[in-house]
């Protein structure tokens, strides 16, 4: 990633400009107004730019907060070296809950299903008690889910980290109150505004690098629920789903047991932004499966102290 600081300029700012100020304005508030925040970070796509305008936040300063991963123990290859490589460039401490090892001691349980999204909250919110993070940063966007849609830029969690709709405070222009209540913590969504494709124009305008499966490549995958999942060690195609190689991509990254490709040609930023200008479905929508499980899966999860 190549962090650029764009010179003042009297011409009109686009809206990228815009999205990206705003931005930066609510990390700086952040970080001035909360003693231990961190960053969660997958190695997605939305956790990448966050990032990338947190170093341009503080520039020329070196990011001064650990980057938390959830690892579900399913995460496709490709995000968790593209991790690494990330930390080992900004320098960055990386603080990682591992749902596996809360498996191993017994402490939860598979579910039926095989995936594992759900049991991340159990580990995110003692990842999050464990290091003392009054608040963590977050990729979460408004245009992704309906119970997003509703969610503050500073999310307000109580001491059991549940997210209460009717408890979250009204933001009136640019002024975001981080007071919270002892034992709970803070929530901070800086791309809250943006959406799927303000991220990609930005990732062209940036030059921004991301793990390579969000571009068209060959895999093998089966037809599931009318998403294409990969074969994996932990997503196998069952009796009378046929495997075969097509060309697909990653509009997010997640587990990779509930997470699905879609068929593209965009082997390319441009192409991406092509691709986009024709999508009728938001990313979340069309290829995670643990987001179709009813209506309100996203805001459940939510509640029960989910990203």
């Amino acid at each position: 990633m190549t962090i650029t600081v764009n010179a003042p300029s009297q011409a009109r700012r686009s809206v990228l400009d815009e999205l990206e100020a705003e931005s930066i304005h609510i990390i700086r508030e952040v970080l001035a107004e909360f003693d231990n925040p961190g960053l969660l970070f997958s190695g997605g796509k939305d956790s990448v730019i966050v990032l990338h305008l947190l170093a341009k936040a503080v520039f020329p300063a070196r990011v001064p907060i650990p980057v938390v991963h959830i690892d579900t123990g399913h995460n496709f290859g490709e995000v968790l070296k593209f991790r690494d490589q990330v930390v080992a460039r900004y320098g960055l401490n990386l603080v990682v809950g591992s749902v596996q090892e809360y498996i191993d001691r017994g402490e939860l349980t598979e579910l039926p299903d095989g995936t594992r999204n759900r049991l991340q909250t159990r580990v995110l919110l003692d990842t999050i008690e464990a290091n003392r993070f009054d608040v963590v940063f977050g990729g979460a966007r408004r245009d992704e889910d309906k119970a997003r849609a509703k969610e503050r830029i500073l999310s307000l969690r109580d001491e059991f980290g549940v997210w209460d709709p009717r408890n979250q405070r009204p933001e009136i222009w640019n002024l975001y109150n981080g007071r919270h209540a002892p034992g709970g913590h803070v929530r901070a969504f800086p791309i809250s505004n943006w959406t799927e494709r303000d991220i990609w124009a930005y990732i062209n305008q940036e030059q921004i690098e991301l793990p390579p499966i969000y571009f068209a490549h060959k895999r093998q995958v089966f037809e599931r629920d009318g998403m294409w999942r990969a074969v994996t060690g932990v997503s196998l195609p069952a009796q009378g789903e046929i495997v075969s190689i097509r060309q697909v991509r990653y509009r997010t990254v997640g587990d990779a047991s509930c997470t699905g490709a879609v068929l593209s040609a965009a082997d390319t930023v441009p192409k991406v932004l092509d691709e986009l200008a024709l999508a009728t479905v938001t990313e979340r929508g069309a290829t995670r499966a643990d987001d179709r499980i009813s209506a309100a899966g996203m805001e459940d999860r939510k509640t029960e102290g989910y990203f």
